[in-house]
């Protein structure tokens, strides 16, 4: 079996058959850049669908349907011939078909966004930040976070389920591969509630980030990453109204992360670095996979 990236969405999407699943699992066992990908997809894994349905989006107005129409069509003309000379190479199997009928079926901007995401974990945090840093005095890898940040929606995370099980399996990979003594804190009592982990890169060095959901307004991110400098004091600015609140200790630098209103980030990041929170995910003793209770149940 050749592995490609169709197949590996398919095998994410669990829509491969046990024989089919079981022969790309032997591959990615044997190939780190596909186990990577299949990384980045499995983290970027949100109900788009459900989010954006959510959503009360105005109509869209006649004139921009019928120039939209009239490029696609000037497009088709141009390009049609070339086109189909590619199409004529390419040989339908049964992995990818579920895969292209799936993408017929939603919006060409919605399927783009969703492509993007899938993306975002593993190449954003490389390629640079996404909000202006000149001059501010801000580490290069929260610049990125920061960035990246700004990708996320409410309703994107709001559908995102907790699992327990995977939440541990990720933080007991984090500190076998990484080699950070990673726990989730609790952030209840401050009205955020936790949603997910996952592992990014940022130049080629594993990242952190720990997703929350406050009571409104956009998400909060707490971001940790090996940082073998001495230990710096928690403070506070806002970069192009992000809040970003940082600090340093054991060689393992923070930030907390947010475009919020109505709560307090720069308390809640000294609560963190003063050990004032209790560990939700990954405390030797405590609440574990099994134990943990979603609030919305």
């Amino acid at each position: 079996m050749t592995i490609d990236e169709t197949l590996l969405l398919a095998y994410v999407d669990g829509e491969l058959s046990g024989t089919q699943r079981a022969e790309v699992e032997t591959l990615v066992a044997g190939s780190d850049e596909a186990a990577e990908f299949v990384r980045m997809l499995r983290a970027s894994q949100f109900d788009y669908r459900a989010a954006f349905a959510a959503q009360k989006l105005p109509p869209v107005p006649e004139s921009l349907t019928q120039n939209i129409d009239a490029l696609v069509q000037q497009h088709r003309a141009t390009h049609g011939a070339a086109n189909a000379d590619r199409t004529t190479n390419v040989s339908p199997t049964a992995t990818t078909a579920p895969v292209r009928s799936r993408l017929r079926s939603v919006p060409v901007w919605l399927a783009a966004a969703c492509v993007a995401g899938a993306f975002c974990a593993g190449l954003l945090l490389r390629t640079g930040p996404l909000i202006g840093t000149s001059g501010d005095g801000m580490s290069p890898w929260v610049a990125a976070a920061a960035g990246y940040q700004r990708l996320y929606t409410r309703d994107t995370v709001a559908y995102t389920p907790v699992d327990p099980q995977r939440t541990a399996r990720v933080i007991d990979e984090i500190r076998a591969k990484d080699h950070l003594a990673l726990s989730v804190p609790d952030l209840s009592s401050a009205g955020l509630q936790f949603k997910a982990i996952q592992r990014l890169n940022f130049n080629n060095k594993p990242l952190v980030q720990i997703v929350y959901l406050p009571l409104k307004g956009p998400p909060v991110s707490l971001c940790v990453i090996g940082d073998p400098k001495p230990d710096a004091v928690v403070a506070a600015r806002t970069v192009d109204s992000m809040h970003v609140i940082t600090w340093r200790q054991a060689q393992v630098g923070y930030a907390l992360l947010g475009n919020v209103s109505g709560v307090d980030l720069e308390s809640i990041g000294r609560q963190i670095a003063g050990h004032g929170t209790h560990p939700l995910f990954g405390a030797t003793t405590g609440p574990t996979a099994g134990s943990w209770t979603s609030p919305d149940a």
